[in-house]
Formats: structure tokens, C-alpha cells, sequence
């Protein structure tokens, strides 16, 4: 190649990457902010670019147990080119904590072409799971990786990704279950940042009249919840549920007095009143609060889901009724939720180890020990009917691996399943122009500790949402580029039309609509063909969960919380918060 040709090369590059299209400062409500412009592709030549803010706050500095307030804004121009702190919460071994209470900032990519800057993009607002105890906007660091990098997905799906900070643990949930102290913190930040988004969000080349909320684990169960909140109305067309939905047994706290007291008692506020008991918790340290409530992982004698206290509550306001009665808000709300084919095996690890391990085996004991653990509410019947119908199977095949996917099927479809197929049925019967779709996502997951039976374990689905196995490529295999490609298409065509098939981004094969008459579920992993579309996922075990063990008779306070106390011998030795009036026991594993 001759000086002439080389010259006009560098010429055209010289061009790409100064027309390449960026927003550069945006005018907000709050005032003037400005982010980065990243080129995308060797040296940025094509001219495709992606502009990131990150750190913009949508609230002010939340005061602690306090509903969130508007920011009062900024002078100047904000510099939205670093990730904020993420809201104060336990470290991962409980032993401290991080973060901080100044947290209520969110981050944007916005995908632009060379010419123009974009404009009317759709618009996916992320919210991160982590049991309502941890997570952040950002995700986890893997060298100045992060886990949550919307440029992938923002960039192929040609969308706006926003992923924004909220309250969890005990700042976030912490509630007297009356109006002194009536919880959701964390539920109300997520609303002012979809708020927020609506607000904003032309001014960076967005709809604000085509948002999409998605989330995965407590984040999924938030888009459920949020999306039937009256709160929102108007402000959401469409939302995917990753693993967890409002009729999740671990989504509703229904006796968070009994939380609070555990609380309470460990930092010294009196328990006696709640108001008194909300006046001192305000007060308190907010680290102090949040290292007052642990789970406790060793010493349990019930299964790990009851040990999840802190969750959103009932409060009359922002959730107005069980969630059950709440679907009509959802009427027009396009939606997917689909689960991982063994969403289970994350919480049946901790509470039967020995599923991982190949020399230990599982007996007809252990699993009956747990079977009777999450069928408290129906007695030793609900116990017998349960393990019965669950270990029918054995009499063919008794082999540990079919033992252990037992004990897996069992807390996924607890957990995950059942919940997501009695949820997407609500939507579909209270829907009105709202479309339904739900998916199985069944891409083995990676990790070589895992046994080789395993599937899709929880969480497992999230880099391929994010297209990590693009950004970094030596990790992943090809097959694993493939199984990304088709998530980020389903999911981004969904937020631009509505219809996982239509939009932006060619689809290996047809998603068909959910109806309760066809029963439709698209299986996802890395052999798409027409073969994918299925139906009918364990209908024989929905109609055990809803019908027979539904029939069964309630021998748990009719129902309601069960609650050890100190003197009840059963108890738990450690309980959730240090204390065991904070201990409790949903009888709720019914639906």
C-alpha cells in the first residue's frame, strides 16, 4: 500500500470519528449534565459511538426510613462520568458494611450513529436483585468491568439502558407494618428513578412514551410489583420478570412487626409501642441497623426462604392490597416472565449441601426434611402428600443424580416456577391490550464446580443478557456469543414493539404469545429452531401446588405467619437478626 492510499485511509478515519454523533451536555431537570462519548469498533472507525452518564442523581440524599425526595438540582454542569456508591447494605460476609446513604443516582448509555444523534430510542430501565440486601446499579467489578454495562445491549439492541441505585436491607424494607414506620423505601426509590426517566429521558434521545422495566431474583420481583403499584400508572409500557415475580413466596413480608422487633431489641429501641420503636430506629446508626439483621447460614433448622425478612410489605399505599388483586393495573403492561430450569439449586445447595457433592449422597430422609420444612402450613399431610408426589419418580430411576435434581425441581418450583406460571396466567386474564410471553431458560451454567447434571442455575441467565460473552471474548465460547445475541434480540425487539419478534434485531426462531388455553413457553439456550416453542411446563405439578396440596387443610394459624418465639422449641438456634422474635416462618409456601 502507497503513501497516497495510507494518507486517504487516515483521512477517512480522521472523518469517522469526528462525525461519529454525541449528545455531548444534556439539559435535565436538575441542571446540566455531561458524560462520556465511547467509540465503538477498531479505533471507532464506522462512526458507531455510545454516550455513558453515569452518577446522575434522580432524588435527593435519602434520610433514613424516609420516602425518597426530589433533588433539588446542581449548579453548572455535573461531571456524570463516574459510578456513584452503592446504597448502604451488608458486606457478603456480614461481618461489615458498604456503601453509602447518599445513593440514589442513576447511569445511562445512550447508542448513537454516525451522522445524527438518536432519537425516540425505546428505553430499558434495569433493576438489580440481591434478596432486597445488596446489589447495585453497576453490578459486581471484574477489572473495571462491571457486571451491569449496558453498552452491549444498548449498542445491539439500539435502546437506552438506565440501571440506578435503591435501598435495601434494613434501610430499604425495615417496617412496624403500620404507618410509623410502613416500609417499601427501596420499592419507592425504584419508582422515582422510572419517574425520573420519564421526565428526562427525550433529552438523551429517548421515548418517554416506550420504557421497559427488567429485572432479575429481588429485582424481578420489584418489576412485578412495580407494574401492579398504582403508583406507576401511566409511566410503564412494558416489563420482563427474570426468576421472580410479586406472587412469589418470598416476596411479600407478611409479619414485618416481628422483623422490626428483632431489629429493635438489637440496637436498643424499645419494642413495647411502634411508635416509639420507629422514632428510635431513625435515630439509630445506619450502620448499626444494617449489621443488625443477618442471615444466618450455618445452625438452621428450616429452609433458608424463611430467613428472608426484610421484604417489601402490604402497606395500604404504594402496594394497596395482596398482590393477587392487583393485576387490572397491569392490564395494558406488555409483559415476559420466565424463570431458569434450575433456579432452585442456588437455595437447595444451602439447604442440602450435599446435591453438589458427588461422594455425599441424598436420602429419603434429607429430602423429606426439607419437603417438611417449606410445607409447614399443611402439616405432616401437606409433608407426605408433597414427598410422595415429588419422589413418585424414583421408583424408576433411584440413582443420586435423580435424587438431587429432585431436591432441585422441588425449591425451583417452590421458589420460581409455579409462582411465574400463576403470575403470567393473572396478566393474561386481567390483560386488555397487554401482550404475555414466558420463556425457560436452560443454557447450562459454566462454573466447573457445579455437578455435570446441572442446568441454568439462578443468575446464571445475567451475562448473557449483557452481553458479556462480547465484551470479553476468551471467557465465553462461541455457542455462548449465540445464546447472548438471542437474549439481547428477544429483549430489546420486546421493549421497541412489544413483540420479542419484531424490531431492531433478527430472532432465531418465533416466540408465540402465552394463553392459558395453549399454555406457550419459549425454551432458551443454544440450539434455537422451531423446536423451541413448548407447552405445558410441569402442568402436572401446577395443578398438584394449586389444587391438591391447596385442598389440603391448614393446620398453621389458619394460614397466617407462624412465629417462633424464645421459648418455642423449635425455634431456630441463630435466627435471622440475632434474636428469634425477628425469626420467621411464612406458612404461605401454598400459593
Amino acid at each position: 500500500m502507497g503513501r497516497q492510499e495510507l494518507a486517504v485511509l487516515g483521512l477517512a478515519y480522521c472523518l469517522a470519528v469526528v462525525s461519529a454523533a454525541t449528545l455531548g451536555v444534556v439539559h435535565t431537570e436538575g441542571g446540566f449534565v455531561e458524560g462520556v462519548n465511547k467509540k465503538l469498533g477498531l479505533f471507532g472507525i464506522g462512526g458507531r459511538s455510545v454516550d455513558v452518564f453515569k452518577g446522575i442523581p434522580f432524588a435527593a440524599p435519602p434520610k433514613a426510613l424516609e420516602n425518597p425526595q426530589p433533588h433539588p438540582g446542581w449548579q453548572g454542569t455535573l461531571k456524570a462520568k463516574d459510578f456513584k456508591q452503592r446504597c448502604l447494605q451488608i458486606s457478603l460476609t456480614q461481618l461489615n458494611t458498604r456503601g453509602s446513604e447518599d445513593c440514589l443516582y442513576l447511569n445511562i448509555w445512550v447508542p448513537q450513529g454516525q451522522k445524527e444523534v438518536s432519537q425516540n430510542l425505546p428505553v430499558m430501565i434495569w433493576i438489580y436483585g440481591g434478596a432486597f440486601l445488596f446489589g447495585s446499579g453497576q453490578g459486581f467489578n471484574f477489572f473495571s468491568d462491571y457486571q451491569f454495562n449496558g453498552e452491549e445491549i444498548a449498542t445491539r439492541g439500539n435502546v437506552i439502558l438506565v440501571t440506578f441505585n435503591h435501598r435495601v436491607g434494613p434501610l430499604g424494607y425495615l417496617s412496624t407494618g403500620d404507618a410509623n414506620l410502613p416500609g417499601n423505601y427501596g420499592l419507592r426509590d425504584q419508582h422515582m428513578a422510572i419517574a425520573w426517566v420519564k421526565r428526562n429521558i427525550a433529552a438523551f434521545g429517548g421515548d418517554p412514551d416506550n420504557i421497559t422495566i427488567f429485572g432479575q431474583s429481588s429485582g424481578s420481583v420489584s418489576v412485578s410489583l412495580q407494574i401492579l403499584s398504582p403508583y406507576n400508572k401511566g409511566l410503564i409500557r412494558r416489563a420482563i420478570s427474570e426468576s421472580g415475580v410479586a406472587l412469589a413466596t418470598w416476596a411479600i413480608q407478611k409479619n414485618p412487626l416481628s422483623w422490626a422487633k428483632g431489629i429493635a431489641k438489637k440496637v436498643g429501641c424499645p419494642l413495647d409501642d411502634t411508635a416509639r420503636m420507629a422514632k428510635c430506629l431513625k435515630v439509630t446508626d445506619p450502620r448499626a441497623l444494617t449489621l443488625a439483621y443477618k442471615m444466618p447460614l450455618l445452625g438452621r433448622k428450616y429452609p433458608g426462604v424463611y430467613y428472608l425478612g426484610l421484604l417489601p410489605v402490604v402497606d395500604g399505599d404504594f402496594i394497596p392490597d395482596d398482590p393477587i388483586n392487583l393485576f387490572a393495573n397491569a392490564a395494558d403492561i406488555d409483559y415476559i416472565a420466565g424463570t431458569n430450569d434450575m433456579d432452585g439449586h442456588l437455595f437447595a445447595s444451602v439447604d442440602v449441601p450435599a446435591i453438589n457433592v458427588g461422594l455425599l449422597t441424598v436420602t429419603g430422609e434429607d429430602f423429606f426434611k426439607l419437603v417438611s420444612g417449606l410445607t409447614i402450613a399443611k402439616g405432616p399431610r401437606g409433608a407426605n402428600a408433597t414427598f410422595d408426589f415429588y419422589t413418585a419418580s424414583w421408583a424408576e430411576d433411584s440413582s443420586q443424580e435423580a435424587k438431587k435434581k429432585t431436591v432441585v425441581d422441588l425449591e425451583t418450583d417452590i421458589l420460581f416456577l409455579m409462582p411465574t406460571k400463576m403470575t403470567v396466567a393473572q396478566h393474561r386474564a386481567n390483560a386488555k391490550s397487554a401482550r404475555t410471553y414466558t420463556y425457560l431458560f436452560s443454557h447450562p451454567s459454566r462454573i466447573p464446580l457445579y455437578p455435570s447434571w446441572m442446568g441454568a442455575d439462578h443468575i446464571t441467565e445475567l451475562p448473557y443478557v449483557y452481553g458479556r460473552p462480547f465484551a470479553t471474548p476468551l471467557i465465553y465460547r462461541a455457542q455462548d456469543r449465540t445464546v447472548s445475541r438471542t437474549m439481547i434480540a428477544y429483549w430489546t425487539n420486546f421493549a421497541r414493539t412489544g413483540d420479542p419478534n419484531q424490531g431492531h434485531s433478527a430472532v432465531p426462531t418465533q416466540w408465540e404469545p402465552y394463553t392459558q388455553e395453549n399454555d406457550n413457553y419459549l425454551e432458551i439456550n443454544k440450539k434455537m429452531d422451531g423446536q423451541s416453542m413448548k407447552q405445558h411446563l410441569r402442568s402436572s405439578y401446577l395443578q398438584y401446588w394449586t389444587q391438591t396440596y391447596q385442598a389440603l387443610p391448614t393446620v398453621n394459624r389458619d394460614g397466617a405467619t407462624l412465629v417462633p418465639t424464645s421459648d418455642d422449641s423449635e425455634a431456630p438456634p441463630e435466627p435471622p437478626t440475632g434474636d428469634s422474635e425477628g425469626a420467621q416462618m411464612p406458612a404461605a409456601i401454598g400459593f
